[in-house]
């Protein structure tokens, strides 16, 4: 870094790219802050609020700009490349928010990018800055557990998430429930099992419904069993369909792990913190990207079931304060840290895809999968 400090480029201001932002302006080694949003109003309002330096709708542009020393991308799934390359091509850190692309076969195109040249490149998956899976991380590594024989994972989405996103696009085809959302708990699980022998996934077999989100271009769910290297086994679902009146602003998430000599049961539900008011809560409390309205009035929430955290009068508070922090700590000081690389964002969806892919064909898939026919049938 520049000797007067981090200069960041924000490329995407919408929910995301507005915190990472947001807490950069708290940073006291972010010198300067650029943004860039081809939405006028959502750059502008964002411009403002953090006293950006530059705002701009090219991000090519603002990654060229002398100052910029770092970059997040944080646009929608389906417009993450581009300006990867283009912070490649300038040699700038990123923090890029998943997946590297929604195309396969062009998320290994950009990580073959990033290692050919030597970027340090992150990938946003929080679920890494929680405390209760750093934890758990710890104690299965030290072995407290014995050898792990089984992990049960299930995820739980208020369907505002997919309704939401999908308005955004009609590229559709690939944003599934575990490409969009379901990667974050599988992204938590083999962190979990990070560097414990034999427990690389080595092929998947899934089923999937549509019955509410189908006529929208998405799944309703997506269930799996995985079978790991050493024949453990790990049982994955998620359901991104439930009904906005749902507590969960957002998620929640359950995983067990159960070893030889031990379990560890996690609980990441929010249910041990529950609102309940007679008058209806604040969407924007919830999951409200601009063009996005919640179909009913919710009257009872679970509270902090937003992943990323939550604003007060003080700032905003919670895992992506860590996750952002700690990078813009990283970058100062080059410390390993907890962040998913580039090449776990590419194997996320790897093995997402396949999941879609046994889903559809009835067939289990080898794990990794081809990413030249992992899309068809």
């Amino acid at each position: 870094m520049a000797n007067d400090g981090i200069g960041l480029a924000v490329v995407g201001c919408g929910t995301v790219g507005r915190v990472r932002a947001e807490l950069a302006r708290e940073h006291p080694a972010v010198g300067w802050l650029g943004m860039c949003d081809i939405d006028e109003d959502l750059r502008d309002r964002l411009a403002a609020d953090t006293g950006a330096d530059v705002a701009t709708g090219d991000f090519r542009e603002l990654v060229r700009r002398p100052e910029v020393s770092a970059v997040v991308v944080a646009t929608d799934e389906n417009w993450h490349v581009e300006p990867i390359l283009a912070s490649v091509e300038r040699g700038h850190p990123l923090f890029i928010e998943k997946p590297l692309a929604t195309d396969p076969v062009e998320s290994g195109r950009v990580l073959r990018a990033i290692e050919d040249a030597g970027i340090d490149a992150v990938v946003g998956y929080t679920q890494r800055f929680r405390r209760r899976f750093i934890t758990s991380r710890q104690r299965i590594r030290d072995g407290v557990i014995g050898d792990v024989t089984t992990v049960v994972t299930r995820a739980f989405m208020n369907r505002m998430v997919p309704l939401a996103t999908l308005a955004r696009t009609e590229q559709r085809e690939t944003l599934t429930p575990m490409v969009v959302s379901g990667t974050h708990s599988l992204d938590a699980c083999l962190w979990l099992l990070e560097g414990l022998e034999g427990k690389e996934p080595v092929e998947v077999y899934a089923k999937a419904g549509d019955t509410v989100l189908g006529q929208y271009g998405t799944k309703d769910n997506t269930l799996a069993i995985f079978t790991l290297a050493d024949g453990s086994l790990w049982n994955l679902s998620i359901s991104w369909a439930l009904p906005a009146t749902w507590p969960g602003a957002v998620y929640g998430l359950e995983i067990g792990v159960v070893g030889t000599s031990g379990v560890l049961d996690i609980e990441d539900t929010h249910r041990d913190l529950v609102l309940a008011s007679e008058e209806p809560q604040d969407r924007s409390a919830g999951y409200a990207p601009k063009g996005y309205d919640a179909p009913l009035p919710r009257y009872v929430d679970f509270l902090g079931s937003r992943p990323f955290g939550d604003d007060t009068d003080e700032g905003f508070w919670g895992p992506m304060r860590e996750e952002t922090m700690s990078w813009f700590n990283r970058l100062l000081t080059g410390r390993h840290t907890h962040h998913a690389t580039a090449a776990d964002g590419h194997r996320n969806l790897l093995i997402t895809m396949a999941m879609d892919r046994s889903a559809r064909t009835g067939q289990p898939v080898r794990l990794p999968p081809d990413p030249t026919t992992v899309l068809g049938d």
